[in-house]
């Protein structure tokens, strides 16, 4: 069951401490390969989640799901949380509005809040190149969950591809679904919908989708991975993605 989000002023009084801040490379405003640095304030995400979820959430192999205003869905390993500083933010340190410009998606002051969920990478400099993935906003609930084995490993998959499984989660359904599994933003089975590309086709897609459709708010992967990285990603996407067996409940597009 997903657990909303308490404001700020009582989530302070629940954790009984007072928010921090934190420095960042903001990765929504850091393009070419320079950096962008912003400061917000909030509490170490694992504060809130041991609030919130209990114990349950540490296990291996759980998910924490971070959901949003406006349907996006970002799923992130439990493992991370406990390898990597995080901080659940409420603030930007100095300014009255809490919001960015999220340049890749061609889109100019995002509102942030309730709450963004930001990765401490100057302390963990290896996150750089990741950009933006795992940094949800408009977080207004969180929930655990071992649902994306179900949907995403189904019998018949051959098992070389359970790791492109993971790359799809991590790149892809924070929107989509596969399966019945994933983001609320795009209606659809994204096995399906991947059916209908070439590989060539849908490796130029999901690197550049400006360059493809001019003026679309969907992100490419990362752009901070080298050129080479980004097509092998994309090659094993689209090999996963027209290769997992489709349920029969989400065959209808």
């Amino acid at each position: 069951m997903a657990e909303v989000l308490p404001d700020a002023a009582t989530l302070e009084i629940k954790l009984n401490t007072k928010p921090q801040t934190v420095r960042v490379s903001e990765p929504h405003l850091s393009q070419n390969g320079k950096q962008v640095i912003r400061s917000y304030r909030g509490w170490p995400a694992v504060q809130v989640l041991d609030l919130l979820l209990g114990a349950h959430w540490r296990a291996p192999g759980v998910e924490v799901e971070f959901r949003a205003l406006d349907g996006y869905v970002s799923r992130i390993p439990s493992e991370r949380f406990l390898k990597f500083e995080a901080f659940l933010t409420y603030e930007h340190v100095g300014h009255r509005r809490f919001v960015v410009d999220n340049l890749e998606q061609n889109e100019r002051d995002v509102a942030l809040g309730p709450y963004y969920l930001v990765w401490n990478n100057i302390r963990h400099p290896e996150l750089l190149p990741e950009g933006g993935t795992y940094w949800p906003y408009q977080v207004k609930q969180i929930l655990s969950s071992t649902a994306f084995k179900t949907a995403l490993l189904p019998p018949g998959l051959p098992a070389s591809l359970s790791g492109s499984a993971a790359i799809a989660q991590k790149y892809c359904l924070s929107c989509h679904k596969v399966n019945g599994f994933g983001g609320d933003k795009w209606p659809g089975n994204l096995a399906l919908q991947a059916r209908q590309f070439q590989a060539d086709d849908f490796v130029r897609w999901v690197i550049s989708p400006g360059a493809v459709k001019p003026g679309t708010t969907m992100p490419g992967l990362p752009i901070s991975l080298p050129q080479v990285e980004r097509e092998r990603l994309a090659q094993l996407l689209h090999g996963y993605l027209t290769q997992v067996p489709v349920s029969p409940e989400s065959a209808v597009k």
